[in-house]
């Protein structure tokens, strides 16, 4: 038994996410496609009688601090996720935390592109909400989980990932508007098809300084766009023509980065539809239009995702696969006939065993509920 411990704690269930189609869009004011999965985060949360704080982590160690003291950035990455939520909370609501006892575990494999960090920010930032009574809407804590990625972390990320982890729901897929944050909640009805992410087991190492770097070039389109069109508040916004006809004043590379951004957007939307209408095939292709489009435009893929797609070509029982998440690594997400899930891991394994000699590890995922928390 731990010194200090109250008897009563809460048990937070956190999902990681996918992201079906619009991929790089949520910082760019467009619509996305998420939903939160079965995989989970789990923390386990006490109040202490004092106002030392101690977060555990299976596989990272333990951390500690004294909730009334000036918090610092960490040279621990991921204990920066952490300090960070409860700085924003404490903003928010000071002198209303204290002490308390955080252990976590995780079935997310981290860098698999299936937001750990967003599970882990937004479990920290709704179970210590509901055990100090802070009474901050799913809204606020969305938003301060974002930012402590953006103040603690350096990764300035849009706001799909945390609003996913928060708001999903068990069959549901949300077509998320990212500027207004309006959303609905549309049937995740596969048919025959199972969602199957390969993890590439890669990563590049250039995750957050070219996905600051794309930020960068996206706003450099808008504001080169708004010059001509002041009407334009977000790039996702700008229809495809537009782009066009400003092709010779926008740098090659940042010209690239605005055609996928207005494709990928009305893809999105149109995605969305044929998902209500059934129409599975269908949305698959957008999947790999999609691809192309990270790959060739956006160029966030890399050789071991491109070659995942590729595989994926020619088989008639696959319909639709890309990378997800920000890139340089990380998995594909792939729409399977049920009845073929086996052949293609078995196949995909081979491959790339052959062609990269790295492991490759399948992850089965069904859309789940978010954030969730019981009494410990």
């Amino acid at each position: 038994m731990i010194p200090n411990r109250n008897a009563t704690g809460i048990l937070v269930k956190s999902p990681g996410r996918i992201n079906l189609i619009g991929e790089h869009i949520d910082y760019n004011g467009g619509y996305v496609l998420p939903a939160a999965i079965n995989l989970k985060v789990s923390l386990k949360i006490y109040k202490t009688e004092n106002t030392y704080c101690t977060i555990s982590s299976k596989h990272g160690g333990t951390f500690g601090f004294d909730i009334q003291q000036p918090l610092e950035i960490s040279s621990t990455h991921w204990e920066n996720y952490v300090l960070g939520v409860i700085d924003g909370l404490l903003k928010k609501r000071p002198n209303q935390l204290g002490g308390f006892e955080c252990s976590i575990s995780s079935e997310l494999p981290i860098g698999a592109g299936i937001s750990s960090s967003a599970a882990l920010e937004c479990g920290v930032a709704k179970g210590l909400n509901h055990l100090f009574d802070l009474n901050l809407s799913d809204i606020e804590l969305i938003e301060i989980s974002r930012m402590a990625e953006h103040n603690y972390v350096g990764n300035k990320c849009g706001v799909m990932d945390q609003f996913a982890v928060t708001m999903g729901q068990n069959n549901k897929l949300l077509i998320l508007n990212c500027k207004s944050l309006e959303y609905q909640l549309i049937d995740a009805d596969f048919s025959t098809f199972k969602i199957v992410l390969l993890n590439s087991n890669v990563s590049h190492n250039l995750v957050s300084s070219e996905y600051n770097t794309r930020r960068a070039e996206c706003g450099q389109a808008l504001k080169i766009i708004q010059e001509q069109h002041p009407n334009f508040d977000f790039l996702a916004d700008v229809p495809e023509t537009i782009i066009e006809s400003l092709k010779e004043k926008l740098p090659g590379k940042v010209y690239q980065r605005a055609l996928y951004v207005s494709r990928e957007n009305a893809r999105t939307l149109k995605a969305a539809s044929l998902m209500q209408e059934g129409k599975i095939e269908s949305f698959g292709a957008l999947m790999y239009q999609t691809h192309e489009g990270l790959s060739k435009y956006y160029e966030v893929s890399c050789p071991e995702l491109d070659f995942l797609v590729g595989l994926t070509l020619d088989l008639p029982q696959v319909v639709g696969s890309r990378m997800m998440g920000g890139g340089f690594g990380g998995c594909t997400i792939n729409l399977v006939k049920e009845d073929f899930v086996q052949n293609l891991i078995d196949m995909a394994q081979m491959q790339y065993k052959k062609e990269f000699d790295i492991e490759l590890t399948p992850i089965l995922v069904e859309t789940s509920s978010g954030v969730e928390i019981t009494n410990s």
